[in-house]
């Protein structure tokens, strides 16, 4: 347990901290999710909708630090790639 009141004001922020970057890490997995839904659907039209609206939400998280850039950008690559190969099709 902290004791000195520096440590204690830095558990607090640091549970603060740690319910925020949750709550943006799931909303970075609901965003991903209603463009794999899209996919999974067949629907080019509302995965791409999907697509563009998930992008500056990955990239915002990235820019924060709550994901890692390279993951930020594999993800775009890989739901991208998913989203063009419907138009293929």
């Amino acid at each position: 347990m902290a004791n000195s009141a520096q440590a204690r004001k830095r558990a607090r922020q640091n549970v603060k901290r740690r319910t925020q970057n949750a709550s943006q890490r799931s909303m970075v997995r609901t965003y991903i999710k209603r463009v794999t839904a899209a996919i999974e659907a067949k629907s080019y039209e509302l995965a791409t909708e999907a697509y563009q609206k998930a992008v500056p939400v990955i990239d915002r998280m990235a820019d924060k630090g709550i994901i890692h850039k390279n993951k930020a950008a594999r993800h775009k690559s890989r739901l991208n790639k998913a989203v063009r190969a419907l138009k293929d099709a």
